[in-house]
């Protein structure tokens, strides 16, 4: 069952102004020496949500050692000087885009898992546990990892309405799944890989036409690592802002454009 309203720890840290001093003393607990997780973060003008971010993550809780490393990509506001104040590890990337963002990211991590992550959404107190959970688990052949998500209106929609959305998107991801390809369905701010085989496969890399996230899910599997595992643990949803499908001219716009992508491409 997906949640029709925003749970109240998730609004908790989206709606209340965070102190980056106290998410700094949460980092120092998460990161417990040399790390077995590095959780990826490329960020470009997000002042105004980058502290709420930190502090899910910096909240987990979780046997592993955890690193964050956030990737400031050219960003003109506050966003760099945030991060260092929440004591969370920030590089500088200066080529323009997603991928480099991403690829300099993962080469400076030095966790054996990668979680990516974005900026404006916010992470539940299990979700790294619950990401790295089956690519520990030595009895499984996965290669990636990639959960479920949720809306945080920030534009006109209301919640209620994205909760019959997601329904939808989630039939389309079962729909890709069986009948297209599973790739698709995998979103940089939520999956997971070992580092080591994301750098045998050139990172994040990839052709025209194609997306980062995905395109890495497909060469990961190609090359022999795994199957794609998606989490469906309730307690591992994401919650991430409409801020894209804003961009992307609304909701209706939205879905108008995932339809054709799945069924008539």
């Amino acid at each position: 069952m997906r949640p029709v309203s925003i749970p109240a720890y998730i609004s908790n840290f989206f709606y209340t102004k965070q102190d980056p001093l106290q998410v700094k003393q949460a980092y120092q607990k998460l990161y417990k020496g040399t790390p077995d997780v590095s959780v990826v973060m490329p960020a470009y003008n997000e002042e105004s949500t980058i502290v709420q971010t930190l502090a899910s993550l910096c909240s987990n809780e979780t046997k592993w050692s955890v690193e964050i490393v956030v990737v400031n990509n050219n960003s003109q506001d506050k966003t760099g000087e945030l991060v260092k104040a929440c004591g969370v590890n920030c590089i500088l990337e200066t080529t323009q885009g997603i991928t480099p963002a991403r690829n300099a990211g993962l080469a400076k991590a030095s966790g054996k898992y990668i979680l990516n992550a974005d900026a404006d959404t916010i992470y539940p107190k299990y979700w790294i546990e619950e990401m790295v959970k089956p690519l520990a688990d030595s009895s499984k052949q996965v290669a990636i990892t990639y959960g479920r998500f949720s809306f945080i209106p920030v534009g006109s929609t209301s919640r209620f309405t994205y909760f019959f959305y997601e329904y939808f998107s989630d039939f389309t991801r079962l729909y890709n799944t069986h009948f297209k390809n599973e790739a698709v369905n995998v979103y940089g701010f939520n999956s997971g890989f070992r580092r080591e085989q994301g750098l045998q496969v050139d990172s994040f890399n990839h052709p025209p036409g194609t997306n980062e996230d995905g395109y890495l899910a497909l060469k990961l599997k190609n090359k022999g690592f795994g199957d794609m595992f998606r989490v469906d643990e309730p307690r591992a949803i994401v919650w991430t802002t409409d801020r894209r499908i804003q961009i992307d001219g609304g909701l209706w716009k939205a879905t108008v454009k995932r339809f054709k992508r799945v069924f008539i491409s």
